[in-house]
């Protein structure tokens, strides 16, 4: 397997503060892996070091084979980076930011041109070109954005929470942007405070907790090893609630969970092959659902049980 990202035992202290406590991180050529953790937790630390914009105090890191302190500039030449602001001159039309950024990165106006409109249409922003950025709306500045931090064709392409105070309609706009980009070769190491984004967009996650990394692996890897599947019935009347309830009990050996409000019934089984048994009883009963499911722990309550807080207390 080919490594776009390896770091080994990165280690960063600020005074009395250890803000990486020997991190390993992998992140495979053309995958995204997510990094997910609460404030202060290490990971906006990790990637800075993995940008060269900190030296770290022990460890080793490589991206796209160069070592991020022997070889900081090479390490420059291959990665792109988009942070949680947009970066663009809002005066500047789209076609004027583009051409800016490959003339400082030294491409000739004539090939800065080529590539601010070939990227422009990539992006789907070609009509609105001309168009100062502040006229764009916010899928489009990130669009914008996400297209400047592309124009020196970089390997790798660092997401700093990539789609922060935009609403559903752009981050899903943002999200297809991503996932063109992975199809096209891109390897992204992607932060988020969105764990739904993680779960749609990486093919693994690393979770930071205390300068640590508490754990890895596939977003259902993470959710079997938290705990086991939860089953979820609703019936159709609501009057049904306590039979349901008794059968469920009988079922699984626990107690359900209940919400009168939403007429849902919930208990953790162990073992998939109950819910054939649960639609007999059911049948049985002469009782119909409206939903009758198994899911898995949400990422939400991986990170619980990982970190001990929730998402939205830390995720900020």
């Amino acid at each position: 397997m080919s490594l776009a990202i390896q770091a080994e035992g990165l280690v960063k202290r600020y005074g009395e503060t250890t803000a990486l406590a020997g991190v390993d991180l992998e992140v495979p050529t053309g995958k995204v892996v997510g990094v997910l953790g609460p404030n202060g937790a290490g990971k906006t630390t990790a990637v800075r070091i993995l940008a060269t914009l900190l030296r770290p105090d022990a460890g080793h890191a490589t991206v796209g084979g160069y070592d991020v302190v022997r070889d900081p500039v090479r390490v420059r030449s291959v990665i792109g980076v988009t942070g949680q602001y947009a970066s663009v001159d809002e005066d500047l039309s789209g076609t004027e930011n583009m051409v800016l950024i490959g003339r400082l990165l030294g491409l000739s106006r004539a090939a800065a041109k080529a590539r601010a409109a070939e990227l422009l249409e990539q992006f789907e922003l070609t009509d609105a070109a001309g168009r100062a950025a502040k006229t764009y709306s916010g899928g489009m500045r990130r669009r914008l954005d996400l297209a400047a931090s592309l124009v020196g064709r970089p390997q790798v392409l660092y997401l700093d929470e990539p789609t922060t105070g935009l609403d559903p309609h752009a981050r899903n706009e943002v999200w297809n942007v991503v996932r063109r980009l992975v199809g096209d070769g891109s390897t992204v190491l992607l932060t988020t405070q969105y764990l739904e984004e993680a779960d749609q967009l990486a093919d693994s996650i690393t979770v930071f907790d205390h300068g640590r990394v508490v754990a890895q692996g596939r977003a259902d890897e993470l959710k079997r090893r938290v705990g086991g599947q939860t089953l979820q019935v609703r019936p159709t009347s609501p009057a049904d609630m306590d039979v349901v309830a008794r059968i469920v009990a009988d079922l699984t050996g626990v107690l359900p969970a209940r919400d009168d409000d939403s007429g849902l019934v919930t208990a953790p089984v162990s073992d998939p092959v109950l819910m054939s048994t649960l639609v007999r009883k059911l049948d049985d009963a002469g009782i119909t659902a409206d939903e009758l499911a198994l899911r898995l722990p949400s990422l939400d309550e991986v990170f619980l049980a990982l970190t001990g807080k929730p998402a939205e207390e830390v995720l900020v």
